[in-house]
């Protein structure tokens, strides 16, 4: 369990190589979020899109990436936010150990 110094004000990792999954169990669990296969999936997802692009991606990035990689049924806006309340990308970030995608609040 990583202490509260690891993280910015608002939760987010402050060094991307302190992230483990253990890691991402603990932040999804202050969100009141139990991690299943299925979130597990989009996670590694944002993590490869990070590694590609050097960057967290925003709701329509995410959207096409989950399409492109899962197929239409996953990427699908319903779906991420069934996952990822709220804010799929900024929350789906936030888990996964990346910063807050550029453009969200």
């Amino acid at each position: 369990m990583l202490p509260i110094s690891a993280f910015d004000p608002e939760g987010f990792l402050r060094e991307l190589q302190d992230w483990t999954p253990e890691v991402a169990e603990q932040i999804a669990a202050g969100e009141n979020i139990h991690l299943t296969p299925a979130h597990w999936e989009i996670l590694e997802l944002l993590r490869a899109y990070y590694q590609r692009f050097d960057s967290s991606p925003a709701m329509r990035p995410l959207v096409k990436w989950v399409a492109q990689q899962l197929g239409p049924d996953k990427g699908r806006s319903i779906y991420l936010l069934s996952l990822f309340p709220g804010s799929p990308a900024k929350l789906g970030s936030k888990i996964a150990g990346l910063p807050k995608p550029d453009n969200c609040l």
